[in-house]
């Protein structure tokens, strides 16, 4: 097989049922990432039920400036994935290549950022565990708990995309794809896409809360 032809499986009968298949699969795995996430959004709406001053408290020590810079780079890096997409469903290799690398760029300035307000959340002792430290409702530790396993957890979500988009990529620079073929570019942004919508929840549940 040469490097431009496209891969069809063994156990399809054409490629159009190989894209059908691979879009299938990923919707079935972002619905358990649903649920995951699901579960964690019930927990926080569950505690900050129960402390609302807490968890009032708690967004506000939270940089609402890099948090907005941050949703605006996701959104900016979902456009370049769409046109990344829409570059190989038109066979333009170099359009395609240039639209994912920088999708990859401004997920690694998202990570960067969100590193940043790690530090200062480790800084000021909000990191909850022995050391502690708010002068505030004692339940405000529970609000942060749900800040860095729900960031985190999102950070790490990043971190695949970011190597997946970062392969497909590579793919497409070595001719891989073409209009007959392009199922994996719209696949992988289907999965960044998620990523960012997850984001766009936990934006406002976490920075804009009682920020009137």
């Amino acid at each position: 097989m040469s490097e431009n032809s496209a891969p069809l499986a063994h156990q399809f009968d054409d490629l159009a049922q190989q894209k059908e298949t691979a879009t299938l699969g990923m919707w079935t795995f972002l619905i358990t990432e649903v649920l995951f996430f699901g579960g964690l959004f019930a927990g926080y709406a569950e505690y900050r039920a129960r402390y609302p001053q807490a968890f009032a408290a708690g967004s506000h020590e939270l940089d609402i400036a890099l948090g907005t810079i941050n949703t605006a780079v996701l959104i900016a890096s979902s456009l370049t994935v769409a046109l990344g997409v829409r570059a190989a469903q038109l066979g333009r290799r170099i359009q395609t290549v240039v639209s994912l690398m920088l999708s990859v760029l401004l997920g690694l300035v998202f990570l960067g950022i969100k590193a940043l307000e790690y530090a200062h959340k480790f800084q000021h002792h909000l990191v909850p565990g022995y050391n502690f430290s708010f002068n505030g409702p004692p339940e405000t530790q529970i609000f942060f708990s749900f800040y860095f396993v729900m960031t985190g957890m999102h950070a790490l979500h990043m971190v695949v995309g970011i190597g997946l988009i970062s392969t497909i990529a590579y793919f497409a620079w070595k001719g891989r794809y073409s209009p007959d073929y392009y199922g994996p570019v719209e696949v992988g942004g289907l999965y960044w896409h998620f990523v960012d919508v997850i984001w766009i929840f936990l934006f406002p549940l976490l920075y804009l809360l009682e920020r009137h």
